[in-house]
């Protein structure tokens, strides 16, 4: 499969959200989507930096429509806050990118109990997409993408300890956080088919790309990959958003599709149809991380538009 986001059919109309948008992939997915037409809401904790990434994105493309709109995935009041606000701004809905996220963080908790990258990386998408989801209009050009990573492939979803309140690794609880993106995608996919509905969800993962995720790694370790896995195997954060653009634009995806680097171990090179492992694609599990989900965020979907 190839991908030019400059051959993309115009999206001038339509409405996307980008959570984490001032920064990194969310940034260059909130630019490429302004690049199409694409009226952009900048989803981000940081006002001041959302505002900055606004006047650098416009100094790029100065048609682009921009809102910025307050969103801390941490707390799902503000997640719910942000909801309300846009259902009062806006009738319609077209894409949700879901692309914020922390990683190998020191263990702390959400102000709602949850492990900080669970909750953020994973509960907090899981209620937003639930309080939009009937704003999309049903079509297949109306998507929901989750951002998983390669690190979904060593996670587990952990019953016994989801919290990880018994036991903390900063590694595993990554890779649980963005295995928990994926089977979400997957099973919200399942869902929408169950309700004979149209609107695609589907999932994409950079590659390794130098973005700020890595501000908690130690020093050394960063320096190390700086020096000698990333100039091999990395590529640009540009390159690694276009993944995330593929899965949010291709009009021939598929609901569930899955999209990362072509390249050697999907860490680099240009986007397509990436690999999964068989726990992601698992849909007992995916029901039982459904389940407990609506139980976490106090959040029951409903399909009906």
């Amino acid at each position: 499969m190839t991908f030019d986001l400059s051959t993309m059919p115009s999206q001038s109309g339509k409405k996307a959200i980008v959570t984490g948008a001032n920064t990194g992939l969310g940034f260059e997915t909130a630019l490429g989507l302004a690049k199409t037409g694409c009226t952009v809401i900048l989803a981000c904790r940081d006002d001041a930096k959302a505002n900055t990434a606004k006047t650098q994105i416009l100094a790029q493309v100065p048609t682009a429509t921009l809102e910025t709109m307050p969103l801390d995935l941490s707390q799902l009041a503000s997640v719910r806050a942000f909801a309300a606000s846009y259902r009062q701004h806006h009738q319609t809905l077209d894409l949700l990118i879901n692309n914020a996220g922390i990683m190998f963080p020191p263990y702390s908790q959400t102000v709602d109990g949850f492990e900080s990258q669970l909750g953020v990386n994973y509960l907090g998408h899981f209620l937003l997409t639930g309080l939009l989801l009937d704003l999309m209009p049903d079509r297949p050009e109306s998507r929901v993408v989750s951002l998983s990573s390669n690190a979904h492939k060593f996670g587990q979803i952990n019953f016994q300890d989801l919290q990880s309140e018994q036991s903390y690794s900063a590694t595993a609880a990554y890779g649980q956080s963005k295995l928990a993106c994926l089977i979400f995608a997957l099973e919200l996919q399942r869902r929408l088919t169950a309700q004979g509905k149209q609107i695609l969800s589907v999932a994409a993962h950079p590659g390794l790309a130098p973005t700020e995720l890595g501000r908690y790694m130690p020093a050394f370790l960063t320096n190390i990959l700086r020096f000698t896995l990333l100039p091999l195997m990395a590529h640009s954060v540009p390159q690694g958003a276009l993944p995330t653009l593929m899965a949010a634009l291709e009009p021939t995806a598929q609901g569930g599709d899955y999209y990362g680097p072509q390249g050697f171990g999907e860490t680099s090179g240009p986007p397509g149809k990436a690999s999964m492992t068989s726990q992601a694609q698992d849909e007992a599990i995916a029901q039982d991380l459904w389940d407990i989900s609506e139980k976490l965020t106090g959040y029951s979907f409903s399909f009906q538009s």
